[in-house]
Order: structure tokens, then sequence, then C-alpha cells
């Protein structure tokens, strides 16, 4: 199964992430979204299948919290994907999609194990 991480270069989640993607020989791609943000398409697919951009959202960043009151509660789609694609820092990372087009969002040993079968 090959797989694409999205999420940030600095970010330590990512980082974690992506070594153990080689540890465990999975092919990935790892595309940093400040450096190529996402699409309001991909956005819009993601929070779909995720239940909702609520859960793509890490509220635990200074990002997140320095955001004045009015910006933390869009009203809709469009609002949604402004703010994300204003400050991609917001998602949660890392972002996992793989080539079955399932879409994850964080990181953990245990639940990677379970969804690529390795361990």
């Amino acid at each position: 199964m090959n797989a694409t991480v999205y999420g940030l270069d600095t970010c330590d989640s990512c980082r974690k992430a992506r070594n153990w993607l080689q540890r465990f020989d999975i092919a990935f791609t790892f595309v940093d979204y400040r450096a190529q943000p996402i699409s309001p398409e991909m956005l819009r697919a993601w929070a779909e299948q995720l239940g909702g951009f609520e859960r793509l959202i890490n509220r635990a960043s200074t990002t997140w919290r320095n955001l004045p009151a009015t910006r933390k509660e869009p009203g809709s789609t469009p609002e949604w994907t402004l703010l994300l694609r204003e400050h991609p820092a917001l998602i949660k990372r890392p972002v996992l999609v793989t080539d079955d087009g399932v879409v994850s969002v964080g990181f953990t040993d245990k639940a990677w194990k379970m969804r690529f079968g390795v361990g």
C-alpha cells in the first residue's frame, strides 16, 4: 500500500510518521502543505470523509488560540476552506491518505500498525 503524508516539514509528529513508514518499508510521498497548499476541493473531501471540518482542526495549536473569536466559528464550507488555506498550521498533523483513498489524521504507532497491517 502506498501513502501520502500531508503535514509540515518542521512538525515532530510528521517526522515520526515519516520515520515509521520508512522503518516498515512503506512507500510514501510527503507533502508540506505550507509549501504546496491543499486545494479547497481536497480539504472538502478530507472533511467529508472525517465527519466534518471540526475533525481537521488542531485546537491545541498556537495558531488556533491566536485567532480572533469571529474566525473560530466558520459558518460555511467556503469559510472553513479559506481559514485552512490561510492558516495551514490549523490542520491536524499528519494527514494520511492511502492509495485506497482513506483519510486519517494524527499519528500513533498502534493505529498505523493496524491501518497498514504490520508489526
